[in-house]
């Protein structure tokens, strides 16, 4: 296959209308095509079923926030399907599990994580399930309270992991029938802000992003109980770098070797290395995202690409990526994407 399927979530406070739909010709290492394929307010994050029929997105409507669904078409059209929403702030992550048939989303304004019933046939989105609210703060002027940044299961489907920015803890919560039920906690470094949270394919290995101190941290996940320990933290800026920055997203790739790291301030990637015994991470280089604040970007199927998002200059940059170095190289820096959140390629 040589073109690729994919969708940005945006912002709509200013010309976005939405969700956009993109191909990527990795043929001829090319974006086109981007256009509106649902108009929604704020679909800041997005996930896709694992069969690729539907998408779902954090969702706004007024004064109240959740979660939307979407059919997804043969052509990847996008055809509303319904919407959970209580009153309050949106959602900032979402994540789905086809396989017990479940939609986590995780709230920072709230500090919860919930969990939501999917019809397995429809793709409907039911009703909350379940709602862990965390409480706490941070030393951080931005850590007044729970901030909850990510929600997602871990690879044996036991646990859901969810990480909370206001009070610099990872909890693990076991699943009884949708319900979270607290199993776990680790403590991060106060004030560092844990963001996102990526699996090393073998699953016993996870890589964990923090938005203050802008570090990757290397934790070992333990299946038989739900926790993790770390064992590494390093750096995602050059050393004399001393302005304002931001983690954002992180990724590894599918044979995990690598792990990319993106920084809003810096503006860029921050690439590593996986040791293969050890699983800890040496720094490889950092690569420029070509715009402003990068929110988010994402490996292509292939893997012989990278795409990323820059918000505040409403652009996306295309690089090729070579598999043995891990080093990124611009293709493509001009896509014009209103506002670009969250990146996501249908799954091949």
């Amino acid at each position: 296959m040589t073109k690729f399927q994919g969708y940005f979530g945006t912002y709509t406070k200013g010309d976005s209308e939405g969700i956009y739909s993109f191909t990527l010709d990795a043929a001829n290492g090319k974006i086109s095509d981007v256009r509106a394929a649902a108009s929604l307010e704020n679909p800041t994050y997005l996930a896709i079923s694992e069969d690729n029929r539907f998408l779902y997105a954090v969702a706004k409507e007024g004064a109240s926030g959740g979660v939307a669904g979407f059919t997804i078409s043969s052509s990847g059209a996008l055809s509303w399907i319904n919407s959970e929403l209580s009153p309050g702030a949106s959602p900032c992550h979402v994540s789905v599990n086809s396989e017990n048939s479940l939609l986590l989303s995780a709230n920072y304004h709230k500090g919860s994580a919930d969990s939501y019933l999917l019809d397995r046939e429809s793709g409907r989105i039911e009703s909350v399930l379940s709602s862990a609210v965390h409480e706490g703060s941070g030393p951080d002027e931005r850590q007044e309270k729970a901030h909850t940044h990510y929600a997602g299961f871990t690879p044996d489907g036991n646990y859901v992991a969810v990480v909370d920015l206001g009070i610099d803890q990872l909890i693990t919560y076991s699943l009884d029938n949708g319900q979270l039920i607290e199993q776990s906690v680790l403590h991060i470094a106060p004030g560092s802000g844990p963001r996102h949270l990526v699996f090393h394919p073998n699953n016993e290995i996870a890589y964990l992003m923090t938005e203050f101190s802008s570090e990757v941290l290397v934790l070992k996940y333990n299946s038989q109980d739900g926790s993790f320990q770390q064992v590494q933290a390093v750096s995602t800026l050059p050393a004399e770098f001393t302005e304002n920055n931001q983690g954002s997203a992180i990724h590894i790739s599918s044979n995990g070797k690598f792990v990319y790291a993106a920084n809003r301030g810096h503006d860029s990637i921050a690439i590593f290395k996986v040791e293969p015994e050890s699983f800890l991470l040496t720094f490889v280089e950092h690569t420029s995202t070509e715009g402003n604040w990068p929110r988010d970007f994402v490996l292509d199927p292939s893997e012989n690409y990278l795409i990323a998002t820059n918000q505040n200059s409403s652009n996306a940059a295309l690089y090729s990526r070579d598999a043995e170095t891990g080093k990124l190289t611009l293709l493509q820096s001009d896509v014009k994407v209103p506002d670009p959140v969250c990146v996501k390629f249908l799954h091949y």
